[in-house]
């Protein structure tokens, strides 16, 4: 059985994704820094509970020793970002933003490696944002043109090429970002457009692939999308 752990899987795109891969048989770890609403998620769907602040260490490594052995990981935990002004956008406003949304990658994928290592099919999903595209962002066709989300945009932005390069230095794995678009979630106080499950196909589409898969990719459900 293939083990998998979704960061931020209490609510929204995390919580879907959990849902739909225990319904493929996957045995599902449920991460959430709240441990009363991670334990009810975890309850409602028959995944399992483990306590993780993606931006604290001592979490992340108490979370690595619950977790014991894992074949995918899912960096979906994340934070919404402020729409400031770029020339009211200062450091201390940016900060928390790479905390959660980079640093937050990084600090799990580094603690979980020597798991996913013991793996036959190793694979890691970032759920990202088409805000961290490049091409998009300067596309005047694409509406992550009209959006000026300087912090968030960022921490995405260093999303994706924190995933082409983990794709170059872990060739056994397959490692993936993913644009799960304008979802109806808390995150956007339910304004997308999508469906959580519409939002949550790539990530499941992803977290499934074997070791012929695609790898160093950024993806949304309907395919690969420019950087």
């Amino acid at each position: 059985m293939t083990t998998t752990l979704i960061t931020g899987a209490n609510k929204g795109i995390g919580f879907e994704t959990a849902k739909q891969l225990l319904a493929a048989g996957h045995d599902v770890w449920m991460a959430a820094r709240d441990r009363e609403r991670g334990e009810a998620a975890a309850r409602e769907l028959g995944g399992r509970f483990v306590q993780l602040d993606v931006t604290d260490d001592a979490s992340v490594a108490a979370a690595v020793a619950t977790v014991g052995a894992l074949d995918v990981l899912v960096n979906n935990a994340g934070v919404p970002g402020p729409l400031d002004p770029v020339e009211a956008v200062t450091p201390d406003l940016v900060r928390p933003m790479f905390e959660t949304n980079l640093f937050g990658v990084i600090r799990v994928t580094h603690a979980f490696l020597p798991l996913l290592e013991k793996s036959d099919r190793p694979v890691i999903v970032n759920v990202s944002s088409g805000l961290g595209s490049l091409h998009l962002a300067t596309d005047p066709e694409s509406i992550a043109s009209q959006i000026i989300p300087l912090a968030y945009g960022a921490a995405k932005a260093g999303v994706n090429m924190a995933t082409v390069q983990y794709a170059k230095g872990l060739p056994r794995f397959r490692v993936n970002c993913i644009d799960p678009g304008f979802t109806a979630t808390d995150f956007n106080r339910h304004q997308g457009t999508q469906t959580v499950q519409e939002g949550a196909e790539a990530v499941v589409r992803l977290a499934q692939i074997g070791p012929d898969g695609p790898t160093g990719g950024f993806f949304d459900r309907a395919g690969s999308l420019p950087w």
